[in-house]
């Protein structure tokens, strides 16, 4: 994953979009759909293979960035009469629309992912289907893929459900709006239940040893014509509903698993010299990691807001290197089945509309749940699968990763020579004359090199910039 989480609300300068319309050549970007496949599109959001299930009559609700059209994810929550939750989610059912081995089906697969930029949205499909047809909008009634997840009074799942569905959506919620309703007791039940249920999940999380990093988001930002970068924390309901994501994830890699076909997301334990480095890390950082404390344990404990806390932090998405997807079938289980932050089998099943291994995830779980055999065209694709979501996820972070530095660069270019306050989140081993420094403001995170004493880790520190190159998206730093 990203070093740097990246969200992107909007970008207006001319220079800048430049520069990102360079960056989408270099990097061979896909642009306009061909018209074949802009033709099925258009064919399958008219006249989609329909579910025979309707529930429709299920008060579902989305929470997504306000600007967000692309809407994968549905819920509604419960408590059960006999004690304990129901978590009802509806996926979008992407494989009602698209025809395998078809020309929109080849496309996808040429794309793999959405790819986010400031100025614009690179989509896996044709917008008819992801911001249109298939998309969960409020009052729209459209096919998903409905799970049913029972939950006992302390969160845990008992049983899981899964099968395609007719759904309707009844309201489309934002993050802010629903943290708010909730902290001022105005949320009604199925609302107010996402607290509830993501802190069970959340304790779950820490019982069985997993992570979730609190890492601010460097977002880019329309504002008056212009762009600016500034950091956004994430809100307790980001958290609450990454949650149930995460628990229908987990429950769909049981489901392939117990069925012998599938695809995981899967991250190796860390090697102890990379946790080794991180305690020097701590260390350095004057944060106190007694050995008796596990990693995760350490990792809760931090506030994002103070600044050696907020390298550290940093510093920890080093451990969350190395994660891919594991495809298995025939009932041959593979080596490594779990996601080490998850510390549980997991697999990416909840974003159909933006990635592409959620529709084939998807399928096998239906599979799974009917007691039916997989479609073959769902277990053809698995042998590739691995490798095409592996290149896809790779541009998908170069994305992210430059085009924060091409912003980042124009928003400095002509400030060559003036002195900024900065916080060092990293020093690269064995050179500690190089690292990264965390400006106060602007937003920015980039490189600094110098210093005969070697950068002090997790401290303030007046830096000069030294660089500033938008073309080639490098800025740079020197002690001051």
């Amino acid at each position: 994953m990203p070093r740097r989480h990246f969200r992107v609300t909007g970008a207006a300068d001319a220079p800048l979009r430049a520069a990102l319309r360079d960056l989408r050549t270099r990097l061979d970007v896909p642009q306009e759909f061909p018209a074949d496949v802009l033709t099925e599109a258009s064919r399958a959001a008219a006249s989609p293979r329909l579910p025979e299930y309707d529930a429709t009559d299920l008060p579902l609700f989305t929470v997504d960035p306000p600007a967000s059209v692309d809407l994968d994810q549905a819920m509604h929550l419960a408590r059960r009469a006999g004690g304990g939750f129901r978590v009802s989610y509806a996926i979008a059912d992407v494989a009602a629309y698209v025809t395998p081995g078809g020309p929109l089906d080849a496309e996808a697969h040429r794309r793999v992912t959405t790819l986010y930029f400031p100025d614009e949205k690179v989509p896996l499909h044709p917008t008819a289907l992801s911001e249109g047809a298939a998309s969960l909008l409020p009052g729209q009634t459209c096919p998903a893929a409905l799970w049913t997840i029972d939950l006992d009074e302390d969160g845990r799942a008992e049983r899981t459900d899964v099968r395609r569905a007719l759904v309707r959506s009844r309201a489309k919620l934002d993050y802010e709006g629903v943290q708010s309703a909730i902290d001022g007791g105005t949320a009604q039940e199925p609302v107010a239940l996402l607290r509830d249920i993501g802190r069970l999940r959340e304790r779950l999380e820490v019982e069985r040893g997993g992570i979730s990093l609190d890492v601010p988001e460097q977002e880019i930002v329309e504002r008056d014509g212009t762009y600016e970068l500034g950091f956004r924390a994430p809100l307790p309901a980001d958290g609450w509903n990454a949650q149930i994501s995460l628990l229908t994830g987990m429950a769909a890699a049981e489901l392939m698993l117990a069925s012998g076909a599938g695809v995981l997301r899967t991250l190796p334990t860390a090697p102890d010299g990379a946790v080794g480095r991180l305690r020097r890390t701590a260390k350095a950082l004057h944060i106190d990691w007694p050995h008796h404390v596990s990693y995760a344990q350490l990792v809760r404990s931090l506030d994002p807001r103070i600044p050696h806390h907020a390298a550290f932090l940093q510093e920890c998405t080093t451990l969350l290197r190395g994660a891919g997807y594991t495809a298995f079938r025939d009932g041959r289980l593979p080596e490594l089945t779990t996601h080490a932050a998850v510390a549980a089998p997991y697999a990416h099943c909840t974003a159909p509309l933006r990635r592409l291994v959620d529709r084939y995830a998807a399928e096998l779980c239906l599979a799974a749940c009917a007691e039916a055999p997989p479609p073959e065209w769902a277990l053809a694709a698995l042998d590739e699968l691995p490798k095409e979501m592996a290149e896809g996820t790779r541009r998908g972070n170069t994305v992210e990763r430059e085009c924060v530095d091409i912003v980042e660069a124009a928003l400095l270019q002509g400030r060559v020579g003036e002195m900024f306050d900065a916080v060092v989140v990293d020093v690269k081993d064995g050179e500690p004359a190089v690292g990264t420094v965390q400006l106060t403001e602007p937003a920015i995170v980039a490189r600094i090199e110098g210093g005969s004493a070697g950068l002090p880790l997790g401290e303030r520190l007046r830096v000069r910039l030294t660089r500033a190159d938008p073309g080639a998206a490098k800025v740079q730093f020197a002690p001051a």
